[in-house]
């Protein structure tokens, strides 16, 4: 077990390289700031489609996955709710910022709760095979540096400390492994457990795509967002397949 929670954990730390890469280079241009909400909100879609709720599927059915995918809605637009009265969203900049600032947060809360069962699914794959371990632990690592970048940058705008940037960085980083420990317990206990899990990370993360990533598309360099879009969307695509 400590071998398999090291290597997901090298996995989930994958995130604070990306957020590191954007608080290194400085804030990005709107351009840059596009392509990288454009990828976000592609990778989320594609990890939901072809990762989380099949899974979810399987371990569960179609009761217990519904159920997840309302209540990952629920939390979100909750969490949403509040955080639009602590930072609400108007034409002034200064209010620009707290929008931003927003959204980096709520990007952040989608990508730790999908974290924890990316990080069940490595420890589904060890307990199958380690080769098959390891390639779900190399793509949850690829698509994490992205999800990081896709972190940092709102929160960046934001004018958010390039210190607690890495602090939230870092602290998503450990849901990954934390994911990968709960996952090695609860294959002995719950499939519907896991089910559940996946489907309100699949939940929360559709909320975030529909409700602040494509909106914040549609503004400004619509092309380019989009462009980032099919890449997050394909990058995922990709990986999927390409370890099946």
């Amino acid at each position: 077990m400590p071998d398999i929670i090291l290597i997901s954990l090298l996995s989930g730390m994958a995130t604070s390289i990306g957020g590191l890469a954007v608080t290194l280079f400085g804030k990005p241009k709107d351009r840059w700031l596009a392509l990288l909400l454009g990828m976000a909100a592609g990778i989320m879609l594609a990890v939901v489609v072809f990762d989380l709720l099949p899974a979810s599927l399987i371990y569960g059915g179609p009761p217990t996955t519904l159920l997840g995918f309302l209540l990952g809605c629920l939390i979100l637009w909750i969490l949403d709710g509040a955080m639009t009265r602590l930072y609400p969203s108007s034409r002034s900049e200064h209010n620009r910022f707290h929008y931003f600032r927003k959204l980096g947060y709520l990007i952040a809360i989608g990508i730790a709760l999908h974290d924890l069962p990316e990080g069940m699914a490595i420890a589904v794959g060890f307990e199958t095979n380690n080769k098959l371990g390891m390639v779900i632990a190399l793509a949850v690592a690829l698509h994490n540096i992205p999800e990081g970048m896709a972190t940092a940058a709102p929160l960046k705008i934001g004018q958010v400390r390039r210190r607690n940037i890495i602090l939230i960085n870092s602290l998503v980083s450990l849901f990954t492994p934390l994911g990968t420990f709960l996952g090695l317990m609860m294959m002995e206990q719950s499939r519907n457990s896991i089910a559940l899990l996946l489907a309100l990370a699949a939940g929360a993360m559709t909320y975030i795509v529909k409700d602040e990533l494509l909106p914040a598309l549609k503004s400004d360099h619509v092309l380019i967002s989009r462009f980032g879009l099919v890449m997050g969307f394909g990058l995922i695509l990709a990986l999927t397949f390409g370890s099946l």
